[in-house]
């Protein structure tokens, strides 16, 4: 084992480093939540990570996206994470796909990934990226914010715990955050509680959110986990 993961040791044993080391990541966005989590992903340690995404960097993003500086506006965010990557952990393998995932090619580029994290903006690419995990018969790690409020939920298949979220009448809209806003911190704090249950679910320890979702509301500081029950 790389010297680089030792102060990974306690939280994890060896063994479970070693199994860490094993496993195949897909984040889906780069952007808010996709760039803290491919970060810290990167430095925890894994075999590989495909980021995807199809955007490219604007001035609206400097405010909250780790990836973006100044010298990135019109840069491709796939391309940029994978360059960050490169530079934390050059032993992560790294896949950029420039581009959106659709129902015509999202199962070729999500399969073979141990678990599928949903960093996007929007619900139907959410819905959407649940029914192709569902397909490939791999956790989907959900995470949203929107001004000072998170949310987290993992997602097994056969859970459609999204459909509860978001009901069939809003797939068509943006979520929330278009009205509140985003802000620096949040996307980091929901980010790393991602992360937190992306690890759970590779190493099948600890209990994840299935079925549940996690509320935060930073302005408060309240955290409730909410039971959803089809």
């Amino acid at each position: 084992m790389e010297k680089r993961y030792e102060r990974n040791i306690g939280m994890l044993s060896r063994w479970e480093m070693e199994q860490l080391l094993t496993k195949r990541v897909c984040v889906v966005g780069c952007g808010g939540l996709g760039g803290f989590i491919v970060e810290m992903i990167a430095r925890l340690g894994v075999k590989s990570i495909t980021a995807i995404d199809g955007d490219v960097f604007d001035e609206t993003n400097l405010n909250r996206q780790l990836l973006s500086d100044e010298d990135s506006i019109g840069f491709e965010k796939a391309l940029k994470a994978k360059a960050r990557i490169n530079k934390i952990n050059s032993s992560v393998e790294v896949n950029a796909f420039v581009g959106r995932v659709d129902e015509q090619n999202g199962l070729e580029i999500l399969a073979g990934h141990d678990v599928i994290l949903d960093a996007v903006d929007n619900i139907h690419t959410r819905k959407m990226l649940q029914t192709l995990a569902e397909k490939l018969n791999t956790p989907l790690v959900h995470g949203a914010i929107a001004g000072w409020y998170g949310q987290v939920a993992t997602i097994y298949p056969g859970d459609r715990t999204l459909d509860l979220i978001y009901p069939k009448e809003c797939e068509n809209k943006r979520g929330i955050e278009a009205k509140l806003g985003n802000p620096s911190f949040t996307p980091g704090l929901v980010a790393s509680i991602q992360v937190s249950e992306a690890v759970k679910v590779m190493l099948e320890r600890g209990n994840v959110l299935r079925k549940e979702l996690l509320y935060i509301d930073t302005l408060n500081q309240e955290y409730e986990k909410i039971e959803l029950d089809k």
